[in-house]
C-alpha cells in the first residue's frame, strides 16, 4: 500500500505582527507570511508557491528581500533567534544560510535589511540589549555589533541605497546613522530626537532620509541635520503658550505614520487608519507636495461598512517597475492600486482593491464541507461567515453579522448552512448573492453542529446535551444526555445510524440516532477530549485530547494508543478510504499517520499554522484536506500518494451547478433585463443619430480649417522670401569679417613660431649636457649590479638544490591524492548526472502539466473578467431599480392591507345579520317544539306521580334496616376504642421498662469507663515496673545489689492485703455482671416480641376500621343520590299538579293532596335521619383521628 502524503495547495490569510510582511518579488508576484510558511503569490495567474518555516518555530518576526530580488531573509524564534536566507531563483526556494547571534544571547530579531550589493545583512535584536548585527551572510561572519538603544523599541533599520557602510536606525526616541569602518560600527551623526517616536523611515538619496512618527509628523534629515518637518494632515500654526499646550494634547489623536516607501517621483506613506498619501517632489530642492490620497474601500457585505476603513496600514511596498503600490493591514488584508491610474484621476480620491480575496481577521472557530458542491464554509470570531471554493480557490460569498459565530455546518447539497451564534442557532439559505436566515432555534452559544450525510438530520451541542433536529420538520427529534461537561466534538457515521461524541469529561459515547440509546462508551477521566472521528465501517473511533495521544476505540475499549510526544493534539480527521489519519496539534503542525496504526510512533509532520489547529475536514472525494487555526489562516492540502498522484475514487463526483434564488428576485431580474435590453436598443439608436450629427459637424470644421491653413501657407511663403533676402545680406557681411580675422591670425602665428624656435635651441643644448652625466652614472651602477648578481646566483643555486629535493617528495604525495580525488570526482559526476536526468524528467512533466493548466486558466480568466465587468455594471443598475421597485411594492402592500380590512369588516356585518335571521327562525321552531313536548310531558308526569308514590313507600321500608346496621357499627367502634385504650396502656408500660433499662445501661457504661481507667492506670504501673526491672537486670552479675533492688520493687508495687482483696472482688464482680446481662437480655427479647405483636394487632384493627368507613361512605353516597332523584321527582310533581289544577276534579285533588302530604312527611323524616347519621359518622371519624397514633409520633405512656 503506497503511503499517503499531504501537499500544500492553497492558503487564504495573512500573518499579522510580522515586520515588513509584504514584499514584491517581481511585477506579478508578492511574498507574504501565512501560518508558519511564506507564500509566493502570482497575482495574475492566482497560483501560489510555498516556502516552509523551520520545525518547532515559535513564530516569524520579520522579512527582508535583497535589492536584486534574489534572496529572502526570514527571522524566526526556535530554541534561539535565527535568520534564514532563502534563494528565490531556485525553483523550490532552497535554504542557503542560517544566521544566529553567535556568543551573544538573542531572543528575537525585530527587523532586518540587505545591503545594496546583497552581500551584507543587518539584523536588529530585541530587548533589553537592542544589539545591531552586521553579517557577511554568505560566510556566516559577524562583521560588527553595536547597541542602538537602552530602553525604547527599534522599529526599522536600513542601508544607504548606494553605500554599504552607512546604516540608519529609527525607533522610540532613536534616530541614528552608523558608519562601518575598521570592523566597528560608529555613530556618524546625532539628532535631538528624544521626544519623538519614529515608526518608519526611507532613503530618498545618498544623504536624505525621511522618517515618520506616531504623532503624524514627517521629518527630513540630510547630512547630519534636520532640514524640515511637516504634518501628514494640515495643522494650524500655534502662537501662544496655551495654544501650544492644546496642540500637544491633540498630538495623540493625529494619524500615525506607520509605513513609508520611496520611489523615483517621491514617496508614499500611511496617514492614519485606512489612508495612504502620495507625495511628489517639487521643482524647488528638498520640498515635497501631497498629490493624492488613497483609501481602503468599505466592505459591501459588512455589518459596519466603515469598519474596513479603520484598518491600520502595517506595510507598504512598490513593484520593481513602480507600476503598483501594495499594502497590508493589521487585520490581515492585502490591497493594491495602480499608480498610473491613481495619478490620472488626480481630482478624485482613489481606492485600493483587494490583491487577493478578503480573509478572516480573527480566530476561525468553525469549518465544514458539502458533498454536492466543491464548497467549504468557515466562521470566525470576527463575526463573519465565508463560503470558499476549494477547486477554483475563490471566495464565493461572505457576510458579517452582529453576533459572534462559534460553529458552522454545510448541508450536503451545498444550498443550506447552519451557524451557531452567541444568542441562537440559525438555519440559512445560500442564495446567489446573499445568506438569508429562514429558521431559528433556541440553542445559545452552540460550539458544535453537524448535518448528517443524508442531510435529513442535524445535531447541535447545547452545553453537555446534544439535540438532534429534523431538517424537514425542524422538530427536536432526540436529546442525547450523558456527558457531565461540555461536548467538544461530534461525528455522524457513513449511514447516519450512529453519532459519536466526545467531551471535556473524558468520555467518548456512541449514540443510536433512531432510538437515542447509548450503544457504547469509553471514559478516561484523566483526559479531556477535543476531537473525534469515526472509521468508514463505523466500528472504530479515533479520539484526541489533552493527554498528548491518539486513541483507537472499539467495543468500549481503547485498542491502541499512539503517543505524540509533548505536543497536545487538538483535532483529528480520517479519509473516507480509511487509509490515513490526519491530526492537528497545538503548535500548528499537521501529522499524517497510516491506518492500521503502526506499532512504533511513525508519522509525517508538516509545518502549517502559527497557532493551534481548531478544525480539520477532508473533502468527500478524499482529494483535499482543509485546516483552520487560531492564526486566522485557512490551508488547503492536496492528498496524494508518494508517486504524486491523487487518491483513487470509487466514483467520479460530478458537482452540481444549481443555485438558490427567490422567485421575487428572479422576476425582478428578468424585468430589469428586459428593461435594460430595451434601453440598450434605444441607446444604440441614439448613438447612431449622434454619430451622424458629429460627422456633419466635423466635416464643416475640416473645411474651415483647410481654408485657414491655405491662408496661413500663403502668408508664410511671403515671409520666407523676405527672410531669404536678409540671409544673403548677412552672408556677405560674414565673409568680409572672416577674411579680416584670418589675416590677423596668420601674422600672429608667424611671430609665435620665431620666438618658440629660439627657446627650443637653448633647451636642446641643456638636454645634451644632462645625457652625458646620465651615461657616466649608468656605467657605475652597472658595475655594482654585476657584482651583486653574481653573489645572488650562487646563493640561489644552493637554495634551489635543497628545495628541489623537498618538491620531489611533495609531488609524489600530490600525485597520489590527485588520483584519489579524480576517482571520487568521477563517481560524484555520475551520481549528479543521474540525479539531474531524473529531476529534468520530473520538471519537464510538471512544466507540461502546469503550462496546460495555465493556458486553460488564462482563457477562463479572460472570459470571466469580461463577464464580471458586464455583470457588475448590470448588478449596480439592477440594485437601484430593485430598491425603487421595493418602495413601490411596500406602498401597494399597505393599500391592499387597508382594503382587505374594510372587506373583512363588511363580511363580518353580513355574516352577523345572517346568523341573527337564522337564530330567530330557530327560536320560532324551538317554541313550537316546546309546546308539543309540554303536552307530552303532562301525560308522562301523571304516570310518574304514581310510580313515585310507590317508591317513597319502598324507601321508608329500607331506612329501618339501615339504622340497625349503623347501631351495630357504633357498638363495634366502642369495642375498638376499648381495645385501643388497652394497647395504649401496654405501650406506656413498655416505655417505662425501656427507660429503666436505659438507666441500667448508663450505670453499666459508667462502670465500664471506670474499669477502662483502672486498666490505663495498671498499664502505666506495668510500664514503670518494666523500667525498674530493666534497671535491676543491669545488676544481674551482682547478686546482693540485685536482691536489694528486687525487695524495693516488692515494697513499691506489691502488698499482701491488696492482692487478696483484688482477687476476691474480681471474681464477684464478674459473676454479678454475667447474671445481670443474662437477665436484661431476656427482658429485651420479651419486650421486642410484645412490641411486634401489638403493632400487628394495631395494624389489623386499623385496616378493619378503614374498610368499615369505606363501606359506610359508599352507602351514604348511594342514599344521597336516591334523595336527589326523589327531590327532582317531587319538584316535577309540584309543577305538574299546579299546571293541572284547573282541569282536575275536587275528589282527585283531595286524594292527590293526601298522597302528596304523606310523601312529603316521609321524605322529611328520611332527610333528618340521614343528617343525624352524617353527624354521627363525622364524630366517629374525629375520635378515630384523635386516638390513632401516627407512625412517627410516640404512643402516650400507660397509666397504672
Amino acid at each position: 500500500m503506497a503511503t499517503v502524503v499531504a501537499q500544500s495547495h492553497f492558503i487564504f490569510g495573512l500573518r499579522t505582527g510580522v515586520k515588513n510582511n509584504l514584499l514584491y518579488f517581481d511585477e506579478q508576484t508578492v511574498i507574504f507570511p501565512c501560518g508558519n510558511n511564506c507564500v509566493r503569490y502570482n497575482i495574475n495567474q492566482k497560483c501560489q508557491k510555498f516556502i516552509p518555516g523551520t520545525e518547532r518555530s515559535q513564530g516569524m518576526q520579520a522579512l527582508a528581500i535583497s535589492t536584486n530580488r534574489r534572496y529572502l531573509a526570514v527571522s524566526e524564534c526556535v530554541e534561539k533567534a535565527t535568520i534564514t536566507v532563502f534563494d528565490l531563483q531556485h525553483e523550490q526556494s532552497r535554504k542557503r544560510k542560517v544566521l544566529t547571534g553567535g556568543e551573544i544571547a538573542v531572543d528575537k530579531f525585530v527587523c532586518m535589511a540587505f545591503s545594496p550589493d546583497s552581500k551584507y545583512l543587518i539584523g536588529q535584536a530585541g530587548g533589553p540589549d537592542w544589539t545591531l548585527f552586521l553579517w557577511m551572510w554568505e560566510k556566516k561572519k559577524v562583521m560588527a555589533t553595536v547597541k542602538t538603544s537602552t530602553d525604547g523599541p527599534i522599529n526599522q533599520i536600513s542601508f544607504n541605497p548606494e553605500d554599504n557602510t552607512q546604516i540608519c536606525v529609527s525607533g522610540n526616541g532613536v534616530f541614528k546613522i552608523f558608519r562601518y569602518a575598521g570592523e566597528i560600527l560608529k555613530q556618524s551623526s546625532t539628532f535631538k530626537t528624544d521626544t519623538h517616536h519614529f515608526l518608519c523611515h526611507t532613503w530618498m538619496s545618498t544623504e536624505q532620509v525621511i522618517a515618520g512618527t506616531d504623532a503624524g509628523q514627517l521629518m527630513m534629515f540630510e547630512s547630519g541635520r534636520q532640514r524640515w518637518e511637516m504634518n501628514v494632515t494640515p495643522v494650524q500654526k500655534v502662537s501662544s503658550q496655551s495654544e501650544k499646550q492644546d496642540c500637544n494634547e491633540t498630538f495623540s489623536t493625529l494619524p500615525r505614520v506607520t509605513a513609508i516607501v520611496g520611489y523615483s517621483n517621491g514617496f508614499a506613506c500611511s496617514a492614519g487608519p485606512g489612508t495612504v498619501c502620495l507625495f511628489e517632489k517639487r521643482e524647488e530642492e528638498d520640498q515635497y507636495k501631497k498629490t493624492k490620497e488613497i483609501k481602503i474601500p468599505p466592505e459591501l457585505f459588512s455589518n459596519d461598512p466603515s469598519s474596513a476603513e479603520q484598518q491600520e496600514i502595517s506595510t507598504l511596498c512598490i513593484s520593481p517597475s513602480e507600476e503598483t503600490l501594495a499594502a497590508s493591514t493589521d487585520r490581515g488584508q492585502l490591497y493594491g492600486i495602480s499608480l498610473s491610474l491613481a495619478e490620472l484621476n488626480k481630482g478624485v480620491c482613489a481606492q485600493f482593491e483587494h490583491l487577493s480575496h478578503s480573509s478572516h481577521s480573527s480566530v476561525i472557530t468553525g469549518l465544514s464541507t458539502c458533498i454536492r458542491k466543491p464548497l467549504m464554509a468557515t466562521c470566525s470570531q470576527d463575526r463573519s461567515v465565508r463560503i470558499w471554493n476549494f477547486e477554483t480557490n475563490v471566495l464565493e460569498m461572505y457576510k458579517e453579522f452582529q453576533e459572534e459565530a462559534y460553529s458552522i455546518a454545510l448541508h450536503p447539497t451545498g444550498l443550506y448552512i447552519l451557524v451557531g451564534f452567541s444568542d441562537k442557532l440559525r438555519l440559512m439559505t445560500l442564495l446567489i448573492d446573499d445568506i438569508r436566515t429562514f429558521k431559528e432555534f433556541t440553542v445559545r452559544s452552540c460550539r458544535e453542529c453537524a448535518f448528517s450525510h443524508g442531510g435529513h438530520l442535524f445535531a447541535a451541542v447545547n452545553g453537555n446535551v446534544i439535540n438532534i433536529y429534523s431538517t424537514t420538520t425542524f422538530e427536536d427529534v432526540l436529546n442525547l444526555k450523558g456527558h457531565n461537561e461540555k461536548v467538544r466534538a461530534i461525528a455522524f457515521s457513513a449511514d447516519d445510524s450512529r453519532l459519536v461524541s466526545c467531551g471535556m469529561d473524558g468520555a467518548v459515547y456512541e449514540w443510536n440516532t433512531l432510538t437515542g440509546a447509548r450503544e457504547s462508551e469509553s471514559v478516561l477521566k484523566t483526559c479531556s477530549y477535543t476531537g473525534v472521528t469515526i472509521c468508514p465501517d463505523a466500528k472504530t473511533f479515533f479520539a484526541v485530547g489533552t493527554d498528548c495521544s491518539l486513541k483507537e476505540i472499539q467495543d468500549c475499549q481503547i485498542l491502541k494508543e499512539v503517543r505524540t510526544g509533548d505536543v497536545v493534539c487538538t483535532t483529528v480527521a480520517m479519509s473516507r478510504s480509511g487509509r490515513v489519519l490526519f491530526i492537528g496539534t497545538s503548535i500548528g503542525t499537521v501529522r499524517a499517520i497510516k491506518y492500521p496504526l503502526p506499532i512504533q510512533n511513525d508519522w509525517i509532520e508538516y509545518q502549517a499554522h502559527a497557532g493551534p489547529v481548531t478544525k480539520m475536514v477532508i473533502t468527500f472525494d478524499d482529494q483535499f484536506l482543509i485546516t483552520v487555526s487560531e492564526d486566522s489562516c485557512l490551508f488547503i492540502w492536496k492528498i496524494i500518494d508518494k508517486e504524486g498522484q491523487g487518491l483513487k475514487r470509487e466514483k467520479e463526483l460530478i458537482y452540481a451547478e444549481e443555485i438558490l434564488i427567490t422567485k421575487s428576485d428572479l422576476e425582478e431580474k428578468n424585468k430589469i433585463m428586459l428593461d435594460l435590453n430595451a434601453r440598450v436598443t434605444e441607446l444604440q439608436e441614439e448613438n447612431k443619430y449622434q454619430l451622424s450629427l458629429r460627422d456633419i459637424e466635423y466635416k464643416e470644421k475640416i473645411n474651415e480649417l483647410t481654408e485657414k491653413c491655405i491662408q496661413q501657407i500663403n502668408s508664410l511663403n511671403a515671409e520666407k522670401e523676405v527672410l531669404k533676402a536678409e540671409k544673403e545680406k548677412q552672408q556677405a557681411a560674414h565673409v568680409k569679417a572672416l577674411s579680416e580675422v584670418l589675416e590677423k591670425y596668420d601674422k600672429e602665428q608667424q611671430d609665435m613660431e620665431s620666438s618658440n624656435n629660439q627657446k627650443l635651441m637653448l633647451e636642446y643644448e641643456k638636454y645634451q649636457e644632462l645625457q652625458l652625466k646620465l651615461h657616466k652614472v649608468q656605467q657605475e651602477y652597472e658595475q655594482q649590479l654585476h657584482s651583486v648578481e653574481e653573489s645572488k646566483t650562487r646563493a640561489l643555486e644552493e637554495m634551489m638544490q635543497s628545495y628541489e629535493a623537498k618538491l620531489e617528495e611533495k609531488m609524489m604525495l600530490v600525485t597520489q591524492y590527485q588520483d584519489e580525488v579524480q576517482q571520487k570526482v568521477r563517481e560524484f559526476d555520475e551520481y549528479i548526472k543521474q540525479e539531474e536526468e531524473d529531476a529534468d524528467m520530473e520538471i519537464h512533466e510538471i512544466r507540461m502539466k502546469y503550462e496546460q493548466n495555465l493556458k486553460e486558466e488564462k482563457k477562463a480568466n479572460t472570459r470571466l473578467k469580461v463577464e464580471l465587468d458586464t455583470t457588475t455594471k448590470q448588478f449596480h443598475v439592477l440594485q437601484r431599480e430593485i430598491e425603487n421597485r421595493n418602495l413601490e411594492i411596500e406602498k401597494l402592500k399597505q393599500e391592499v392591507q387597508k382594503l382587505q380590512s374594510v372587506i373583512k369588516a363588511l363580511e363580518n356585518d353580513i355574516t352577523g345579520l345572517k346568523t341573527a335571521i337564522q337564530k330567530r327562525d330557530g327560536i320560532i321552531q324551538d317554541k313550537e317544539k316546546s309546546i308539543y313536548e309540554l303536552k307530552k310531558k303532562n301525560d308522562t308526569l301523571n304516570k310518574t306521580i304514581e310510580v313515585m308514590e310507590f317508591r317513597a313507600e319502598y324507601m321508608e321500608e329500607q331506612i329501618e334496616p339501615k339504622e340497625n346496621e349503623i347501631q351495630e357499627l357504633k357498638e363495634q367502634m366502642l369495642e375498638m376504642e376499648g381495645e385501643l385504650k388497652e394497647f395504649h396502656k401496654t405501650n406506656t408500660q413498655l416505655e417505662l421498662k425501656i427507660a429503666e433499662l436505659n438507666l441500667k445501661l448508663k450505670t453499666k457504661d459508667k462502670e465500664m469507663h471506670k474499669e477502662m481507667r483502672k486498666l490505663q492506670d495498671i498499664g502505666v504501673l506495668v510500664q514503670r515496673f518494666k523500667a525498674d526491672l530493666h534497671t535491676c537486670v543491669e545488676f544481674i552479675q551482682d547478686p546482693k545489689r540485685l536482691k536489694e533492688h528486687i525487695r524495693e520493687l516488692y515494697k513499691c508495687y506489691v502488698e499482701s492485703s491488696d492482692v487478696v482483696e483484688k482477687v476476691a472482688v474480681d471474681t464477684d464482680t464478674q459473676k454479678e455482671n454475667h447474671r445481670q446481662r443474662e437477665h436484661y437480655e431476656k427482658i429485651i427479647t420479651t419486650l421486642k416480641n410484645q412490641l411486634t405483636r401489638d403493632t400487628n394487632v394495631l395494624q389489623a384493627n386499623n385496616t378493619k376500621l378503614m374498610k368499615d368507613n369505606v363501606i359506610l361512605m359508599k352507602e351514604i353516597n348511594d342514599l344521597r343520590q336516591e334523595l336527589r332523584t326523589v327531590r327532582m321527582q317531587l319538584h316535577n310533581y309540584d309543577s305538574q299538579s299546579s299546571f293541572n289544577k284547573s282541569s282536575a276534579n275536587t275528589r282527585g285533588a283531595a286524594s292527590a293532596g293526601r298522597n302528596g302530604l304523606m310523601t312529603k312527611q316521609s321524605l322529611e323524616e328520611a332527610e333528618k335521619i340521614i343528617q343525624f347519621q352524617r353527624l354521627e359518622i363525622q364524630r366517629l371519624k374525629q375520635e378515630i383521628n384523635g386516638q390513632m397514633p401516627s407512625s412517627r409520633t410516640k404512643l402516650p405512656p400507660l397509666t397504672n
